[in-house]
């Protein structure tokens, strides 16, 4: 057990938050663990079951490994902050960006920018793939369930969509819309479950489905695919910030790391058996017509809405400190955040392929703060030293398993983000929304 472990346990780093002040309001470590789950869960378990089928069995254990990594490195993020918090005092009271924090006292101006272009691109990233698949899946609930299948293209979903979450961005921090973490998750957990029944009914259906040939280059986007699903490392330290008890943010993302494979394994396993070529990117669309699916519909929108909102937080935080507008509810506020919103509705309208979007950003700005950063940032805060801190001992395997998570996220990092590149160069043609609102399609 390496003393940073000790100390979380035993004193400095799990007291500091509380010297000095009364009982510190905040997220709970339910609460906390219902934020990483609502945060992550929309879009992977949506965009898994295709990335199995590409894959086959190798796909399952790659998901088991990534989630390893991911969990892992979260806890190791958690540590980070702790440390920051025990060594600075600064860090103790509100702070906007704890992410680029890290990288600031780790590597200084550098590593402050290079988490924050990261954290914002992700984040930023994430958003528009929620706003995309939300109007996709009202656009596919109104056709299915209109007595004339009229359709109404999500380009128009996208409009209406962006302007009813516009007014729920300009709540503060996630400690102020902690209700949201809790719908979110509440109704990924039944929409996996009513999925996963869903692919069980249609088994008869597709009985003469074909197995999707293995190519190198869709193990590649894979790994970018698995990744977005448990791609939550950039709001991580946003959330846990917002903790009452912040030492305890590693129960925290081992809750919700368990929930995830409970939900992800199920539903991915089904798809891959049972649709094998015929699943689509996103396996809503392959499920037969019916009131399983329709319910599924309407439980992951309602999720992605919520995510939606959790998701771009700390990119309005950001902005906010860079923009020197005071934390507090305001009209400097509502203009900025209503802006980010119609940055993200551009994009959408501009870029209407979610699957595109999803494995670009997987597999390069999220490698990068979930496999890269955190082992990276973690060994460097180790091994400086002061007087007044208690001394980190980080064992050799420790190194080594860090040293390799490094490793694996640049190779993989740079494999499937060129992959992704070349999709889209090669193969792939869309209309934006604003050249015919008619003609665009997910």
């Amino acid at each position: 057990m390496s003393q940073v472990e000790m100390d979380e346990e035993s004193a400095p780093f799990g007291s500091i938050q509380h010297a000095g002040q009364g009982k510190k309001k905040g997220l709970t470590v339910i609460t906390a663990a219902l934020f990483l789950v609502g945060e992550m869960a929309g879009s992977g378990v949506l965009a898994l079951p295709r990335a199995v089928v590409d894959t086959g069995w190798n796909g399952l254990v790659l998901l088991l490994l990534c989630c390893a990594v991911a969990g892992h490195n979260g806890i190791m993020l958690g540590r980070c902050w702790n440390i920051l918090q025990f060594r600075w005092p600064e860090y103790r009271d509100h702070v906007r960006d704890p992410y680029p924090a890290i990288g600031e006292r780790a590597f200084g101006t550098w590593g402050k920018v290079a988490v924050s272009v990261c954290v914002n691109i992700t984040l930023f990233g994430v958003s528009v793939v929620f706003l995309l698949l939300a109007a996709q899946n009202l656009q596919t609930l109104v056709h299915d369930l209109s007595p004339h299948q009229n359709t109404f293209s999500f380009c128009y979903w996208l409009l209406i969509l962006a302007g009813a979450l516009a007014p729920l961005t300009w709540l503060g921090s996630p400690k102020d819309f902690w209700p949201a973490a809790v719908a979110a998750t509440g109704a990924t957990v039944l929409a996996c479950i009513l999925m996963f029944i869903g692919v069980l009914v249609d088994i008869p259906n597709f009985k003469h489905a074909e197995d999707q040939p293995l190519d190198i280059k869709s193990v590649f986007l894979t790994f970018g695919t698995i990744l977005f699903a448990f791609g939550g490392a950039s709001t991580f330290p946003t959330i846990q910030h917002d903790m009452k008890e912040p030492q305890k943010f590693s129960t925290s993302v081992l809750l919700a790391f368990s929930a995830l494979l409970l939900m992800y394994l199920p539903v991915s396993i089904a798809g891959f058996l049972v649709y094998k070529s015929a699943c689509a990117n996103n396996v809503l669309k392959t499920l037969t017509a019916g009131g399983l699916k329709y319910a599924s519909l309407i439980l992951i929108t309602l999720h992605l809405i919520f995510a939606f909102i959790i998701v771009i937080n700390p990119v309005c935080q950001e902005l906010e400190e860079r923009f020197r507008i005071p934390n507090k509810f305001g009209v400097f506020r509502i203009m900025l955040r209503t802006c980010l919103v119609g940055l993200v509705l551009f994009t959408g309208e501009s870029l209407p392929h979610f699957g595109a979007i999803l494995s670009l950003v997987g597999g390069s700005t999220i490698t990068c703060l979930t496999f890269i950063f955190p082992s990276l940032f973690y060994l460097k805060l180790s091994r400086q030293t002061s007087p007044d801190w208690p001394k980190i001992e980080v064992q050799p395997y420790e190194w080594a398993w860090h040293t390799e998570f490094i490793l694996i996220g640049l190779v993989g990092g740079i494999a499937s983000t060129y992959s992704a590149i070349d999709g889209i160069a090669s193969g792939f043609q869309v209309v934006p929304c604003y050249v015919n609102m008619t003609a665009a399609d997910m």
